[in-house]
């Protein structure tokens, strides 16, 4: 374990009255990281500390806790995972395999200062960068990459409000898509095997190597009653669905997935408007939709469900990496992986896919 402290003394951000002391653990054993999260209005469901014990004990990377404290009370927080892959190499990364993370502080210069010392531990670790997915530019002098936005509904305690805000012809798609005989069910961990089998099709048909089971499984086991699954079945046939979060309000919409061959039916019409009625229902204020990439046909879809329209930021420290990272399924240099994945039987993705699927944050 490494555990490292040190107080704001060198470097270039404004000194404040009391010294502040950035700590760094690989573990993070105290409650003081999710009590500061809990009662935080910049805080994410992506930077508790559960995910850290998930990123360690399922894809065995090693993990580092920033604290910054002021007075013995934490100031701020910033969660960081060490990639070492022989594919795409060392990457200090700011949370990898979900939307987002990056640090959150109670004032601007503790996040800079939680950066500078993640940018010291880019050095040690000799990364090859750091890969910080922000809501809000921290360090306007960082390379950034702004093709990524998150797309919010803004709920309201009687779904009724939010469907007549809706346009004619996006209600009309809803009523139309019931009519192909089409339900939703929700629960737990009870229907993770459906939800699992669904996405494994699904990623399949992008090109995109699946994570194991035991992934999915081992976020129930830290944040049982915080995630939800829902699942559209024509019939019995479970034809699309979706995992999501839920944290201080907001639903966090992490993973959805449909049948390629069920397309033609449109679930995600009669999907997304059963779980934003259920948000509504049990009094969350917002959706979070996940991220899109800007101009994409998920973009679009979000928008008729009024969804608000937020950038991301994709800052990069870089280390031994000379431009910025292009770990996308639009990067040319993957097309022809992508295109025989696509091909393999999904028994064989889910076999093969869990191992690369770990490195690729």
């Amino acid at each position: 374990m490494i555990v490292a402290s040190f107080k704001l003394l060198d470097f270039d951000v404004p000194e404040p009255e009391i010294p502040i002391e950035i700590t760094c653990t690989e573990t993070q054993e105290s409650p003081d990281w999710d009590e500061f999260l809990n009662k935080s209005p910049e805080a994410s469901f992506y930077q508790l500390a559960g995910w850290q014990i998930i990123n360690r004990k399922h894809f065995g990377h090693r993990t580092f806790m920033l604290s910054a404290k002021q007075n013995g009370k934490v100031v701020g927080v910033f969660p960081l995972v060490f990639i070492n892959s022989k594919l795409f190499g060392k990457i200090l990364s700011s949370m990898p395999f979900v939307n987002f993370g990056g640090p959150c502080a109670e004032r601007p210069d503790i996040e800079r200062s939680l950066l500078k010392y993640a940018e010291s531990l880019t050095l040690e670790l000799d990364c090859d960068y750091m890969e910080v997915r922000a809501k809000k530019l921290i360090d306007e002098t960082l390379p950034t990459a702004t093709n990524k936005i998150s797309m919010t509904i803004n709920l309201d305690s009687d779904p009724d409000v939010l469907w007549n805000n809706y346009a004619s012809k996006h209600r009309t798609n809803i009523r139309r898509v019931y009519k192909n005989g089409l339900t939703v069910n929700s629960g737990g961990i009870e229907l993770l095997d459906t939800f699992y089998s669904l996405l494994c099709h699904s990623w399949r048909d992008l090109g995109t190597p699946i994570y194991a089971k035991r992934y999915f499984r081992e976020i129930f086991e830290q944040f049982d009653h915080k995630v939800r699954i829902f699942v559209c079945y024509q019939g019995k046939q479970p034809i699309a669905t979706a995992f999501n979060g839920l944290y201080k309000g907001t639903v966090e919409g992490m993973w959805a997935a449909a049948l390629s061959e069920a397309r033609k039916l449109q679930p995600n019409y009669v999907l997304y408007w059963e779980m934003i009625k259920h948000a509504c229902e049990n009094g969350f204020q917002h959706f979070h939709l996940g991220r899109s990439s800007v101009d994409s046909g998920g973009e679009q879809f979000k928008k008729k469900w009024k969804a608000e329209q937020t950038q991301l930021y994709w800052q990069y420290y870089l280390n031994n990496s000379m431009d910025m990272p292009q770990l996308n399924v639009n990067n040319p240099k993957y097309q022809i992986a992508i295109n025989l994945w696509r091909k393999l039987p999904v028994p064989v993705t889910t076999l093969i896919g869990p191992p690369l699927a770990r490195n690729i944050p």
